[in-house]
């Protein structure tokens, strides 16, 4: 497994040309987990991602009753947003249908849902080091 890789973001751009970058990695199965506080910028990394699989970053939102949201890019885009759901509540939410499939699945919130997410997945965690600057700590894939 490869080593944890660390980035040093200073804006969303950044964020995303780094989403863009490890978006551009992935390949059907892939799971990715987001962790980090409240506006840290895992919604940011998920368009950077997003953009890497043809899919226009406008269509990725933060989640306000959208738990699951599918998109068609140059494979399957699922974007899961865990930010209303308690870990007792995963178990009804179905992840199990889009973990690990034929698509590329990103959740943010994922320690949520730790019991869900597959052996090999991708974790992204995401530090405050300043109000716009973030260290983002990519574990799991050779970027």
């Amino acid at each position: 497994m490869p080593c944890p890789v660390k980035f040093h973001s200073r804006n969303e751009a950044e964020t995303k040309e780094i989403g863009r970058r490890l978006g551009e990695k992935l390949k059907p199965g892939d799971v990715v987990c987001l962790y980090g506080e409240l506006g840290a910028g895992k919604t940011t990394m998920v368009k950077g991602i997003a953009s890497a699989v043809g899919i226009n970053e406008r269509d990725i939102t933060s989640a306000s009753f959208t738990i699951i949201a599918e998109h068609n890019g140059t494979v399957p885009f699922y974007h899961i947003d865990l930010y209303r759901v308690e870990p007792r509540e995963v178990d009804g939410i179905g992840l199990y249908e889009y973990l690990g499939r034929d698509g590329i699945s990103v959740i943010e919130w994922a320690e949520r849902a730790e019991k869900e997410i597959p052996d090999g997945s991708i974790k992204v965690r995401f530090n405050y080091t300043g109000e716009d600057s973030r260290e983002i700590e990519i574990e799991g894939i050779e970027l």
